[in-house]
């Protein structure tokens, strides 16, 4: 399936909560000759100012290496989640790649990254080894997660609200969103506002343009 499939099944759910909000904003100013040419451009745009969205969902897994990993192995520490699988034949590549950018650009700082499967039953703890390798894997903090099939599906598409799915129609047996969750040092999800102060809840993690921002938010919260 197309990558751009992908993308467009993550940012759903958020359009739909989010994006009413934004158009009732957009009326009001036209209405009230608030918006310039400029704001024609800037609609929809990013911004840097963060908000918090909420607690992260509680988990514990089991790691590439054996070790039992949840939400306290990251306290006081930035992080990013996503979901992934290991024998994933379109998106998982990309986004994988794009973690390793975003772990190059803190080799001397303190985040955490957490990488969970959502192929349980291949994906062991040495085949995520395995995989971590084949990348280019070198922050220690950086977690591949296992576990129990039925819970890391509720975490995803209940706990973090990032889609997973599996079944013969998908491509590779599964599906899932290409988007990448940041945690701060409190453990709340965090993410960028956009130019009505809703929150742009996920960082695309497939394009350029998501990862860019992740760093800069990242970086802004590791100076917090």
């Amino acid at each position: 399936m197309n990558k751009k499939i992908y993308y467009y099944m993550g940012l759903g759910l958020v359009i739909l909560i989010f994006g009413i909000f934004a158009l009732t904003e957009i009326s009001r100013r036209v209405e009230n000759k608030e918006v310039t040419d400029v704001d024609r451009h800037q609609v929809g745009k990013k911004k840097a100012e963060m908000m918090t969205i909420g607690k992260a969902p509680k988990f514990s897994f089991t790691d590439q290496h054996g070790n039992i990993i949840s939400n306290a192995t990251f306290k006081d520490k930035v992080y990013v989640l996503d979901f992934i699988f290991t024998t994933c034949p379109s998106i998982c590549p990309i986004m994988t790649k794009n973690m390793v950018t975003v772990q190059n650009a803190f080799n001397n700082k303190p985040i955490g990254i957490v990488s969970i499967t959502i192929n349980p039953e291949n994906d062991t703890p040495e085949v995520l080894k395995a995989y971590a390798e084949e990348y280019g894997v070198t922050n220690p903090d950086w977690h591949f997660l296992t576990g129990d099939k039925e819970t890391i599906y509720k975490l995803a598409n209940e706990g973090f609200n990032l889609y997973a799915g599996q079944g013969d129609q998908f491509e590779g047996g599964f599906e899932h969103s290409g988007m990448f969750a940041l945690i701060d040092k409190d453990g709340n999800i965090v993410c960028r506002k956009d130019n009505f102060g809703n929150p742009i809840v996920y960082y695309d993690g497939i394009e350029p343009e998501g990862i860019e921002m992740l760093i800069s938010d990242i970086q802004q919260l590791l100076k917090n």
